[in-house]
């Protein structure tokens, strides 16, 4: 760089530094231009980074995929040995299901006789509740112990006070509110004795028997011969006072039937053993009361 003196050196001087500075700028330009290595330097720097980076990526990653394999064969591990246990459980339970199935069986089985026993138990349980019905529906059977007040004289049929009042006031009024509820029956009057030997003198009932029944003749006119006599005789002396009580207007449309049954029945039903004692258990007076029925003749 030259000066130049001159007039004016100030001019000058500035025109100097002035081109100075201009050929500096080129200067450091054009060696700008040709210096590259800051360039490379950022690139490789750069390259670097981005690789870096990858290879802290691929580290995580790989890090990951171990811990996510780490876990899955401790989750398969486990899963295998739940699947162990199940296996177990299912040979207990298929075990215990054979053993249900011949418990099963057996109930099957023992259902099937119970069934039977429950058909059978209805069956009877059905003609237990027929018969219940027919008792139920059966008319009663009214006993007149030959005790107390009611009680006949040995070896008569004539009524006694107590019993002839019993047959007007209570008597009347059974026969007539059973005779209702079941649409008339039959009253059935059986004479039953003890098993003692009657001594009296021979019976007359063959010729006698017809007309005290009809009333012509009274029942001490009539003799028995034995306690098959006897007891009709009673009977019949009861029949006779329905039918007087009948034609004041009670017991409308009632028939009445005599019986005697001698000795022969107990107050059970059952037939009697030999016994010759007095038993007042046995003498009786029985009211019983059957259906009017059509009549079957055999010939």
């Amino acid at each position: 760089m030259s000066f130049v003196i001159g007039k004016d050196f100030k001019g000058v001087y500035v025109k100097c530094i002035t081109m100075g500075k201009k050929q500096l700028r080129r200067t450091y330009e054009a060696t700008e231009e040709l210096n590259i290595w800051p360039s490379f330097t950022d690139l490789i720097s750069n390259a670097f980074m981005i690789i870096s980076l990858f290879l802290l990526l691929a580290l995580f990653k790989s890090l990951f995929l171990k811990t996510a394999a780490d876990e899955t064969e401790l989750n398969l591990s486990e899963t295998e040995r739940q699947v162990r246990i199940l296996k177990r459980e299912i040979a207990v339970l298929e075990n215990e299901l054979g053993e249900s199935t011949d418990t099963i069986r057996q109930l099957s089985k023992g259902s099937a006789q119970l069934q039977t026993l429950l058909q059978r138990s209805n069956s009877r349980v059905n003609i237990l509740e027929s018969e219940v019905n027919r008792l139920k529906s059966a008319p009663p059977v009214v006993v007149i112990q030959d005790s107390g007040e009611f009680r006949f004289a040995s070896g008569s049929a004539e009524l006694p006070g107590g019993l002839k009042q019993y047959i007007t006031k209570d008597l009347v009024e059974r026969i007539e509110q059973i005779s209702q509820e079941r649409n008339l029956y039959i009253v059935e009057v059986i004479g039953h004795t003890d098993g003692q030997i009657n001594v009296n003198s021979p019976s007359n009932l063959d010729q006698q028997l017809e007309a005290v029944a009809k009333g012509e003749r009274s029942i001490n006119s009539l003799s028995p011969g034995s306690n098959v006599d006897l007891g009709l005789m009673r009977a019949l002396e009861v029949v006779k006072e329905l039918q007087e009580i009948q034609k004041q207007g009670r017991l409308e449309g009632v028939r009445f039937r005599a019986y005697s049954a001698a000795q022969l029945l107990l107050p059970s039903g059952d037939f009697a053993s030999i016994n010759r004692a007095p038993d007042a258990n046995r003498r009786r007076i029985e009211i019983r009361f059957s259906p009017i029925g059509k009549a079957e003749t055999i010939r």
